[in-house]
């Protein structure tokens, strides 16, 4: 009879973004009494990135521990955005249950499909939590009835779909197993109950050979790389003497300076770690995700662990803007290469290649939001930048020429569905469904080209008004479809001076478009100051200064108003670059620029280009 350890369950909690997986966590940590009654902690204490504190969302994967009842609950974390998809499905490997956590109101959402897809291909035990139960439109027995379907839609087995439910709200610390929120207990006991009744015991083999793979990495500037994973067989302890089986089929031998147990927020040191443990190892400066370490005399490898292949790539280079060096704090191509370099020490999705350029690398990701996130993080070390356009990554699958498709839910008002899909279909994109839900909102699920996304949310939000939801994860990848797909259609004003804008200078081209710049923003030749309202560029001087003469004007004491300009964030300006264009980042600076400066230049290279055209 297999023996078990029933003083641990490993789960790790799965969602969509902003279903209230990070904040129900916090509410097991403070219930579980693993801090003191007077500690302070903040909220999402599991989000600890300022941007992940910033815009609510969980980057990187955590992992906690909890007791209760003497029991040691690991729990992991893990992110909601697809484009930290790379995180969730390693981590799946460490555990032996799931808590799916869904809106009250919501259902099932896109990201759903694709963590649970992944939690059933592991053969993992569910648990589903109908979370924000409090919400004044909440539906929980229809969304009990939408996770079933998806369920029997990704094939789950007959012991997935007998998943127990539990009914919470993650922001009050209550749950209860019944769908009437007036029978809501005042603490989680439901859940953590649900937990170690259901979720399987790992094996207890920690007399047999060690296994122990890394599933995530981490970096410390005291210990180097750290490798965090779980023990799969045996017994680990410090000083120990190990042979690291690398990906490429090589050992090496370490010996195992320091094993970090997790509990709280904290690590914790500890002298060993049996089979069933989830632990963090430092000692190894060359340790990769996937790899397993064993036993010199008992050498045997775990089977390596899949990471989904980036889908998008953009060219880095050195700022070499008219304005470079002015507020940042590293410039150089040597800083930018060792911050990017560094960044693949901790994030196993990213990709590096030189270029022929010393200045230029190809960064490749799994979608916008994980490169903008990495352009964000190094203009706040005090970075200077710039990157291209974009673009979608082409590969060859059996002869054709594919490329990635993403799956798209949208819910949008009814009066707006038609110009939803009339602007998916110029983009390529095919309706797979629509529900109507009576109450004035419809859903529509479309398979769309991903470059067909680049640059859409923009026109989404303005065709609804704001009002619309817009949700895409990576489906996979399909034969290209042929032609331009999306893309911006308006030109742009490109400023013809260096100086400084003006008001009177802006006040002149105002009706021509929409500014992007304030006055008083220092500007350079060749800047991208503005949207054209045509779809030609318009070269334009917005630093123009009023010419004094001696004769009184007759508007003289009226104040000059002009139009608010639109600012761009990041994102949008990420999204809204066009193949001749760069987004130079700076630390206090975001500026749209022409790949080529002087205005001549330009001309004269569009010029040869229509004619090789033709």
């Amino acid at each position: 009879m297999t023996k078990l350890r029933q003083d641990i369950r490993n789960i790790a909690i799965i969602a969509h973004v902003d279903h209230g997986k990070t904040t129900l966590v916090d509410q097991l940590l403070k219930q579980s009494g693993t801090f003191r009654a007077n500690e302070h902690t903040e909220e999402r204490m599991m989000d600890s990135g300022d941007i992940e504190r910033e815009r609510g969302i969980t980057i990187l994967a955590k992992n906690t521990a909890v007791s209760y009842n003497d029991t040691r609950i690991n729990i992991l974390d893990t992110p909601g955005h697809a484009d930290f998809g790379g995180e969730v499905e390693r981590i799946l490997k460490m555990v032996d249950g799931v808590v799916l956590v869904v809106d009250a109101y919501e259902g099932c959402m896109p990201q759903t499909r694709f963590v649970l897809k992944k939690a059933l291909e592991e053969k993992l035990t569910p648990i589903v939590v109908v979370n924000k139960i409090d919400k004044p439109a909440a539906r929980p027995v229809e969304v009990v009835d939408e996770v079933l379907e998806l369920f029997i839609e990704l094939g789950a087995d007959d012991d997935q779909l007998e998943f127990p439910v539990v009914y919470a709200s993650g922001v009050n610390g209550t749950a209860s197993d019944d769908p009437d929120p007036s029978t809501q207990q005042e603490n989680l006991h439901v859940l953590f109950d649900t937990i170690i009744e259901h979720i399987p015991a790992p094996i207890d083999n920690s007399e047999e050979p060690l296994q122990f793979q890394v599933a995530l990495l981490d970096y410390n500037d005291y210990v180097g790389r750290i490798g965090i994973g779980r023990v799969f067989r045996g017994k680990i302890h410090v000083g120990q003497q190990v042979a690291l089986m690398k990906l490429d089929g090589s050992v090496k031998q370490f010996r195992v300076t320091k094993i970090f147990g997790f509990f709280g927020l904290k690590r914790e040191e500890v002298q060993e770690a049996s089979a069933g443990d989830l632990i963090a190892i430092s000692g190894m400066e060359d340790i990769n995700v996937g790899e397993t370490i064993c036993p010199n005399d008992h050498q045997e490898a775990l089977t390596p662990l899949r990471i989904d292949e980036p889908t998008l790539q953009m060219t880095f280079l050195v700022n070499n803007s008219p304005f470079a060096g002015r507020e940042g704090k590293w410039v150089t191509a040597r800083k930018v290469e060792e911050r990017l370099r560094s960044q693949l020490q901790t994030d196993v999705s990213l990709r590096v290649e030189d270029t022929d350029s010393p200045d230029a690398w190809i960064v490749s990701g799994r979608g916008e939001l994980h490169l903008s996130i990495l352009v964000e993080n190094m203009r706040r070390e005090g970075f200077e930048l710039q990157v291209s356009k974009p673009q979608v990554i082409i590969r060859e699958i059996d002869g054709v020429k594919c490329e990635p498709f993403e799956r798209v839910q949208i819910d949008a008002p009814e009066d707006t569905v038609g110009s939803i899909i009339e602007s998916i279909g110029t983009r390529k994109g095919e309706m797979l469904d629509m529900i109507n839900s009576g109450n004035g909102q419809v859903r529509l699920i479309f398979l769309v080209p991903a470059r067909g996304l680049i640059g859409y949310t923009t026109e989404f939000m303005s065709l609804t008004k704001g009002f619309g939801i817009i949700n895409h994860t990576y489906d996979s990848y399909k034969p290209m479809i042929q032609g331009r797909i999306g893309g911006r259609h308006q030109g742009v004003l490109v400023s013809m001076e260096t100086g400084k804008s003006t008001t009177y200078g802006m006040m002149q081209v105002e009706d021509r478009g929409t500014l992007f710049v304030e006055p008083g923003t220092e500007i350079y030749e060749g800047m991208i100051v503005g949207e054209h309202t045509r779809d030609n560029d318009l070269t334009v001087n917005i630093a123009k200064t009023k010419q004094k003469t001696n004769v009184r004007s007759a508007t003289k004491d009226q104040t000059s108003v002009i139009k608010k300009p639109r600012i761009l964030t990041l994102e949008e300006a990420l999204e809204y670059l066009s193949d001749d264009e760069y987004l130079e980042v700076t630390p206090e600076s975001i500026r749209l620029r022409k790949k080529v400066l002087d205005k001549n230049e330009r001309e004269k290279m569009a010029k040869k280009l229509r004619n090789a055209e033709q």
